[in-house]
């Protein structure tokens, strides 16, 4: 083997090096559950998913506080989570969890940081399930801390987009989105029109003011890490407000 290669071959170790000791980076945070009837959060949160069983993210989301929840930009990533640090409350072995952000948690100035105040700034907190929290922790704890990473969404299916508004205002919601789940950009074509950019008007619910009634639809998707995936022609020109359609995946 020559110099060159084995040069190129320790650069290519080295990076990938580097690139795992990123995955495997954790941070401290805090962790709380809200209890639902079926042990799970179904209602619709600050995303706009709506019932998060439908939308397939189920038991395994979250609420973020604002240090994590970025006004919305990081609704679809997914957080592995796992409670650190305390004997009583932490199941043995830290055994971990991973969840998709779909809610915001509110700040409560009103109370300290320490104390109800979970979710204040600048505090990352996860406000979990009942059922996925008792997956790390025991559901006796108030709250417990926790360790977090960002990892890989691993997601069955398309990306999905649902369509709403009126004749002059086009809105659509995505969900199921893989890879890194965090949408910054999407684009939106008909047949009579070039690709026109939509902006975020909360959650993950994107905007444009344009009738686009009649025409296929085409969608372009661009996540935080610069990938992008186009779906052509993932609505028919005969298509509905509220239906749903899925495209291509990443």
């Amino acid at each position: 083997m020559g110099a060159f290669q084995a040069t190129v071959i320790y650069l290519i170790l080295l990076h990938g090096c580097k690139v795992a000791a990123q995955e495997a980076e954790w941070k401290s945070a805090t962790a709380t559950f809200s209890k639902e009837t079926d042990g799970s959060i179904i209602t619709e949160g600050a995303c706009g998913y709506g019932d998060l069983h439908r939308s397939s993210y189920g038991k395994y989301s979250a609420g973020l506080s604002s240090m994590l929840f970025n006004r919305g930009s990081t609704c679809g990533s997914c957080f592995e989570v796992r409670c650190v640090d305390h004997i009583l409350w932490c199941l043995q072995g830290s055994p971990s969890v991973t969840l998709t952000a779909t809610d915001f948690c509110p700040p409560n100035y009103g109370l300290p940081a320490d104390y109800g105040g979970w979710c204040n700034f600048p505090r990352a907190h996860f406000e979990m399930s009942e059922a996925a929290f008792a997956e790390i922790a025991e559901k006796r704890a108030d709250i417990v801390p926790v360790q977090y990473r960002r990892v890989k969404c691993e997601r069955s299916g398309g990306i999905r987009f649902t369509v709403y508004g009126t004749s002059f205002y086009y809105q659509v919601l995505i969900t199921n989105v893989g890879s890194d789940g965090e949408v910054v950009g999407i684009k939106v074509k008909g047949s009579k029109t070039g690709w026109i950019p939509m902006g975020r008007n909360w959650g993950q619910n994107w905007q444009c003011n344009l009738n686009l009634s009649g025409q296929p639809l085409s969608f372009e998707v661009t996540i935080s890490t610069g990938r992008t995936v186009t779906s052509y022609n993932v609505a028919p020109p005969n298509w509905r407000f509220g239906q749903t359609f899925q495209g291509k995946q990443f």
